[in-house]
């Protein structure tokens, strides 16, 4: 289904080791508003889209979305290779480390670990496309609260063109939902959701 292409989508070469950066930056992974959450979010729900281009967008957008978990996986990890376990503490990064050493885990900026419930498939297209055009709005605003802490170049170069992609992200689904209620008649859309009770729809 896809061509893996061994390198990142934007190169990631930082020669800095910083704990407490990566602690901040780890949220883009396994966060609320992260990388891994919004290529689950796209990836499941393009099989109950009914407009097939854009089924085909969220599969794109969902690819995308597992190379910005590689590009900020590869940052925790360069930012954390070279830790020593004073650098840790002194950090507050040590209680990180004692449960993954120098692994990689999805986790929060605050420490809460990654679960299903961050992200949502509903099932229907108007829900979903809002809930991805919000996804990369929250997603973009934690970019924006990381650039204002972070004054690395090394790091914030990576930042700013994974922000950039959100807003080109908002983009394509703005346009998505769009095309997806004039396929579907929004103004009448749940008489075409056999799954919309019925009760609803005799008046």
């Amino acid at each position: 289904m896809w061509t893996y292409e061994k390198r990142l989508q934007f190169p990631v070469k930082i020669t800095k080791t910083c704990p407490k950066t990566a602690q901040l930056i780890i949220s883009q992974y396994g966060g609320p508003d992260g990388e891994l959450s919004a290529s689950m979010r796209y990836l499941a729900q393009r099989y109950t889209m009914p407009v097939k281009s854009v089924g085909g967008l969220l599969t794109d957008i969902g690819t995308e979305e597992l190379a910005h978990m590689e590009i900020i996986c590869a940052m925790v990890y360069q930012l954390t290779r070279d830790l020593t376990v004073e650098q840790a503490q002194a950090a507050g990064f040590d209680a990180y480390y004692i449960d993954h050493t120098k692994a990689l885990w999805p986790q929060a900026a605050a420490g809460v670990p990654f679960t299903a419930l961050e992200f949502q498939s509903k099932g229907d297209a108007i829900a979903d496309l809002t809930e991805d055009l919000a996804a990369e709005q929250k997603a973009r605003v934690v970019y924006d609260n990381l650039l204002r802490m972070i004054t690395d170049p090394e790091v914030r170069e990576p930042l700013k063109f994974l922000r950039t992609r959100e807003i080109v992200h908002f983009q394509r689904f703005g346009e998505a939902l769009e095309r997806t209620k004039e396929r579907l008649d929004s103004n009448n859309y749940y008489y075409f959701n056999p799954e919309f009770d019925k009760k609803f729809l005799q008046d």
